[in-house]
């Protein structure tokens, strides 16, 4: 039901129906349209079990990302070591050894 006032207009931008009041210069009432997109009710539960599973999937490999992580800190500590203990031991200068 549309008043005397009032007019309808489609959004450019998602094809809404939109109903417009003249007298109040405002949108009074939207319709949104039809999306293909959208899911079925009866889907649902095969969406949800297919993002718990992808969920699962993105934890068992930052789990697995973690235990590696320790083996590869403690490679690059070695490399490190090694690294320290080939070069000579020097005495920092300091500024006020230079004067």
């Amino acid at each position: 039901m549309t008043l005397k006032s009032e007019f309808e207009a489609a959004c450019p931008c998602c094809q809404a129906k939109l109903v417009i009041d003249t007298n109040l210069r405002r949108i009074v009432r939207h319709e949104e349209p039809e999306r293909g997109d959208r899911p079925e009710l009866s889907e649902a539960h095969r969406l949800i079990a297919e993002q718990a599973e992808r969920r699962e999937a993105l934890f068992q490999q930052s789990v697995a990302a973690e235990k590696t992580r320790g083996d590869a800190l403690s490679q690059r500590f070695e490399e490190a070591l090694r690294q320290a203990n080939t070069e000579p031991i020097t005495k920092p200068t300091r500024d006020f050894d230079l004067d």
